[in-house]
């Protein structure tokens, strides 16, 4: 394999370095590099030939043709070599002169002959020794490859002769290594009949490790061209029995387009502010993450790791300050508030739920038996029943009013999976009856019943403002001037929970009573406070215990969550030219810009960039429309004159509240089929780096660089 330029006489590596660049697969560029090279050791080679063992440096190729990165250099697809200091065959007077050649020269010709070749024995030597080197790197090249080819189509590279104790037995790397052998990669064969295998586990570990390392340093690299972020975490995750906290980066783009991406998962072992600083340390020191840059996060809680989110939300804060705590738009916020209660009776509708939603995504004959339940409570609501089987008919758990949805089918769902569970004709198999009873279990519990009606009554009164501030750029700026109104309403229910717990615990018997469900106090309380059944009325168990906590983290969560920098931004939504014409009578609040005073980047100009700004949108022309969203104002060709409202319109981007446009949220969609769709014991957070990430451009020359550098001993590594 050369490690020189393949062109005949070229001085390339002796005054200057140039990078070296294999010849291409395809046989029609192949021939034409070959042409252009006049190298007539090169002409009885085939293409592949060609591509494994021979280069051309980069002085060859036009510089539009070669694209130079921090990482690595590389040629665009179409490039084909034109720049050649001199021909590099001889010309009609050299060859008559060699000719020529007297006897004396021959003799001279013999003497310098014997002198190469003993330089060609230690040249031989050398050359060697780069090839063992070369023909390491291309083994690795090709596990790497096909490391990513696996992570990119979500297969898990172990599979069942993971267990055998003969290496990798039949897993699905090692039957792609074994593939590419057959398609004639000597390098792997070469490998197979030395080592009697191509890859042990050991390496293949070593393998993903460097393949997230370079992963995360692309999405660094990319983030911290891009300025501001904000960071958003999901629900925890379990990997081989141990929690890890998945986190995305959001960011606005150099094409101005709100993104997100998922960095990776952070150990979620330990307590406290220990367990903070450590998170932090890792995102700091180990991914190399610049919190300074951070100005916003938000986070999934639940209900039975609450606590531990709020510390690491709040250490994050006192550490940077400017991350302010926002809400998170892959979730509806109802839901979001009601998985940061750590109440039983609340936790059993969340886990329900859970149950709920994989029960009848199973199949389209359990939603037709729901329908069909419905339809037999609304007899004389057709319109309703239509209504209510449209809904079911999707992911309703996760809707905004989920709640009210999930009372107005309480009793005909009850009926569905009864009915499933009893299974008279023998439609379903023992799993589904099984799971259908476990959902009845908990449908006919007095506590699901009476958790779910006080969520659904708290609730109601954030749902609009949660789905505005969720919505359309219109809707989240209405959201922002209505906050105060919300949380009035909150605090007086708050003040007259006596009254409003009546009412509720009213609207929960009737419907337990429907359903004939025995009212009562909790098993678990009785038996956790040593009491007698009866010791304690279920009304005034319920109010303590659920009621009146459920409205206080309602306006605790509510009133932090939405601090007044969050609702400035929200506000400043009203730079978006379709509100700026529509109100055309109201100038953009100052106050509210002022909040971005520190990263714009003339704040002396932000008041008269702001009036130029509302006069240019504030008129529109006959048949003229103005932008209407958030992602359409950073596509406007103006916009680069307001260098200032520019920055403001992207620090709004990476907000985590407001939804992402289409195209822009892959990350978290990505993330949720992973999870959803590999299995617990095929999991693996490297590979689901690789995944999620599978666009990111990966070199496999650099990570071929980067293993070699974090496993420098050869030996160790195979």
């Amino acid at each position: 394999m050369l490690n020189h330029c393949a062109v005949l006489n070229c001085t390339s590596g002796k005054a200057d370095s140039q990078p070296l660049f294999r010849f291409p697969h395809d046989p029609e560029r192949s021939k034409k590099w070959v042409e252009k090279c006049q190298n007539q050791d090169l002409i009885d080679k085939s293409p592949s030939q060609l591509y494994r063992y021979y280069r051309l440096c980069g002085k060859h190729f036009e510089t539009s043709l070669v694209d130079s990165n921090a990482q690595s250099t590389v040629l665009k697809d179409d490039a084909i070599p034109t720049i050649f200091d001199a021909p590099s065959q001889p010309q009609n007077g050299q060859a008559k002169r060699r000719i020529e050649t007297t006897k004396d020269d021959e003799k001279d010709s013999k003497g310098r002959k014997k002198i190469k070749e003993s330089q060609a024995d230690t040249a031989q030597t050398d050359v060697q020794t780069l090839t063992e080197e070369e023909e390491y790197k291309e083994y690795l090249k090709s596990l790497f490859d096909v490391l990513v080819l696996l992570g990119e189509q979500s297969i898990p590279p172990t599979g069942p002769g993971d267990d055998k104790q003969d290496g990798l037995g039949s897993s699905n790397f090692q039957a792609l290594l074994e593939y590419r052998m057959t398609c004639g990669d000597e390098v792997l064969k070469k490998r197979q009949d030395e080592k009697k295998e191509c890859c042990s586990p050991a390496l293949l570990n070593q393998l993903i490790e460097v393949s997230e390392k370079c992963i995360r340093s692309k999405l660094m690299e990319e983030v911290q061209q891009n300025g501001y972020f904000s960071l958003i975490t999901a629900d925890l995750v379990k990997f081989s029995g141990d929690w890890y906290l998945p986190v995305f980066l959001r960011y606005v783009d150099q094409s101005n387009c709100p993104r997100e991406r998922f960095v990776g998962f952070l150990s979620f072992e330990g307590d406290g502010d220990a367990l903070a600083e450590t998170l932090l340390s890792e995102m700091t020191e180990k991914w190399g993450l610049d919190m300074e840059q951070c100005r916003a996060q938000a986070h999934s809680y639940t209900g039975t790791h609450f606590g531990k989110m709020k510390t690491f939300a709040a250490k994050l804060t006192e550490r940077f300050p400017m991350a302010a705590l926002a809400q998170i738009s892959t979730r509806t916020l109802n839901l979001s508030l009601a998985n940061g209660m750590a109440l039983s009776g609340v936790q059993l509708v969340l886990s329900t739920f859970k149950k709920i939603e994989s029960f009848f995504s199973q199949s389209p004959l359990l939603v037709s038996e729901l329908e069909h339940a419905i339809s037999i409570f609304y007899p004389d609501k057709e319109e309703k029943a239509s209504e209510l089987q449209e809904i079911c008919g999707g992911r309703w758990t996760r809707r905004h009013d989920a709640f009210e949805v999930a009372v107005e089918i309480l009793e005909a769902l009850l009926l569905c999976v009864d009915s499933v569970h009893d299974n008279e004709d023998m439609r379903w198999n023992d799993q589904v009856t099984h799971n259908a009873l476990e959902i009845s279990k908990a449908l006919a519990d007095f506590e699901f019943v009476m958790a779910l009606i006080v969520l659904k009554n708290a609730l109601t009164l954030t749902h609009a403002f949660g789905k505005n501030v969720q919505g359309p750029t219109a809707d989240a700026h209405f959201a922002s001037t209505s906050l105060n109104a919300v949380l009035h309403t909150l605090k007086e229910v708050f003040d007259n929970i006596d009254v409003y717990h009546e009412f509720w615990n009213d609207e929960a018997i009737n419907l337990a009573t429907a359903m004939e469900i025995p009212v009562k106090v909790p098993r678990s309380f009785l038996r956790k406070h040593q009491l007698e059944s009866g010791a304690t009325r279920p009304e005034s168990h319920y109010k303590e215990h659920l009621s009146i906590p459920v409205v206080e983290h309602v306006i605790r969560e509510m009133t932090e969550i939405f601090c007044e920098d969050h609702m400035k931004v929200l506000r400043c939504l009203s730079l978006v030219p379709t509100l700026i014409e529509q109100k055309k009578s109201t100038k953009p609040e100052e106050e509210s810009v002022q909040v971005f005073k520190n990263d714009i980047p003339n704040a002396g100009t932000l008041s008269t960039e702001l009036h130029c700004w509302w006069v240019k949108w504030s008129k529109k022309g006959k048949g003229e429309t103005f932008p209407s969203t958030l992602h359409e104002t950073l596509q406007l060709a103006d916009v680069k004159f307001f260098p200032n409202m520019l920055v403001v319109l992207r620090r709004i981007g990476i907000l985590p509240t407001l939804a992402l446009e289409d195209g822009c949220d892959v990350a978290f969609k990505r993330f949720q089929l992973y999870m959803d769709n590999t299995p617990d014991k095929f999991k693996s957070k490297s590979l689901a780096l690789l995944n999620m990430n599978y666009d990111v451009g990966l070199d496999l020359d650099s990570m071929v660089e980067v293993y070699m550098k974090t496993y420098p001993d050869r030996e160790e590594m195979s």
